[in-house]
């Protein structure tokens, strides 16, 4: 670990804000800033030594990487916390459209949905690695739910049963398990976990979501988070009949009033079986 990387590990260690997954995050992106930083050419910093250039250099690369908006912004939340923990918040500007960062749109445009192919598990040499891409396309599971997931608690019979300590803010919920493949993925989750979980023996959390993240890399397996995007979209057509607008189906302003009675209702079930609370949080998934 080079010096930059263990000064930030110090920093996060002395101010533990947050919950555990969120704290996790954070070391584990901030120790990607400084590898960038050290791959940029910036090999003297320190975690104090933090300046506009670096900010600048850091966007400049995540621009050439091509990623996400989201992506970018959820990185400048994690810069600006290192900024205000070493008493520089003024090394970062306030707002992201100084960088000409544009605003998250909550609607999507175009699907953002990614499948799982034999081809994409076939690269996967880690065994809990693998079983966690297809329970997250199976289920559309959060990538931290997938690692945390115990199958042989999980699996009610007719439906799976997520504990609050596996899930995003602690809310438990249940997923209809509908289709074979959903019974198959569980069986094999369950014959690889027997009666713990899927996080191997001689690893904890943050060590299996290195590996995790890690594999995919390694397997050209990006955007994992574009399975739930999938799952929402099927579940989507099956409940309704007919494609979201983000999968090129009807937008809402085409559909009848007895149409969108059904939009809505299809929006809420697929709402509640991603974990969230509210039916606007799918126009993410699957546009309106």
């Amino acid at each position: 670990m080079h010096d930059l990387n263990y000064d930030l590990k110090r920093l996060c260690q002395r101010n533990p804000d947050g919950g555990f997954s969120t704290r996790a995050t954070r070391e584990r992106v901030l120790r990607l800033m400084g590898d960038q930083l050290r791959s940029l050419g910036f090999k003297q910093m320190s975690a104090t030594s933090l300046k506009p250039k670096h900010v600048e250099a850091l966007l400049a690369h995540w621009r050439a990487e091509n990623l996400s908006t989201g992506t970018i912004k959820n990185r400048m939340a994690h810069l600006r916390w290192w900024a205000e923990k070493i008493d520089k918040q003024n090394v970062i500007a306030r707002e992201n459209q100084h960088y000409g960062i544009p605003e998250r749109s909550t609607v999507a445009s175009e699907s953002r949905a990614r499948s799982l192919s034999a081809g994409d598990l076939a690269k996967v040499s880690d065994p809990y690695t693998r079983i966690s891409l297809r329970l997250q396309a199976a289920f559309g599971l959060r990538r931290e739910e997938s690692i945390k997931l115990r199958p042989a608690l999980a699996d009610q019979g007719d439906r799976l049963r997520l504990l609050p300590s596996w899930t995003k803010g602690g809310r438990a919920r249940e997923i209809p398990i509908r289709t074979a493949e959903q019974r198959l993925v569980l069986a094999d989750a369950l014959a690889l976990a027997g009666q713990g979980g899927l996080l191997p023996p001689e690893r904890n959390y943050v060590q299996q979501l290195r590996r995790f993240e890690h594999q995919c890399a390694a397997a050209s397996i990006h955007r994992v988070h574009g399975h739930r995007h999938e799952y929402a979209q099927r579940r989507y057509q099956e409940l309704n009949g007919w494609a979201s607008p983000a999968a090129g189906g009807p937008r809402s302003a085409e559909l009848t009033p007895e149409q969108k009675d059904l939009d809505r209702d299809a929006r809420l079930v697929v709402s509640s079986e991603l974990g969230h609370s509210r039916e606007t949080v799918t126009t993410v998934y699957l546009g309106r």
